[in-house]
């Protein structure tokens, strides 16, 4: 598997934990419908979240939050469309993104940007 494939993973494991420690139940883990996916969908409270992960090993090439282009959203917008679809149950809804970056000598930095929209 490619480098940054594992990173990825680690990233979403990582993203879980995390996540799971501030009070989202994680429903789903890279959702897919067609070639849509979505990395996590929890909840939280009375609502449903949609979250993007974005992991880096520095933020010399950027923050991992800058990585999510309008694109890229447009695609978490279309993915989760189908997902309120197939569950209509489902209200209230907010578009997150959890930005992870590691680093060797000191903590990993998590970064939860909260009701996105590009």
């Amino acid at each position: 598997m490619a480098e940054h494939n594992d990173l990825g993973k680690k990233g979403e494991a990582m993203a879980e934990q995390y996540l799971s420690g501030k009070g989202f139940f994680i429903l789903h883990k890279n959702w897919r419908h067609s070639y849509y996916e979505i990395d996590i969908i929890a909840t939280r409270g009375n609502l449903l979240h949609f979250i993007e992960i974005k992991t880096r090993r520095s933020v010399a090439g950027g923050h991992p939050e800058d990585a999510v282009t309008k694109k890229k959203f447009r695609r978490l917008l279309n993915a989760a469309d189908e997902f309120l679809f197939q569950h209509p149950q489902y209200r209230h809804v907010q578009y997150d993104i959890l930005a992870i970056t590691l680093h060797k000598n000191r903590e990993d930095e998590f970064f939860l940007l909260e009701d996105v929209f590009l």
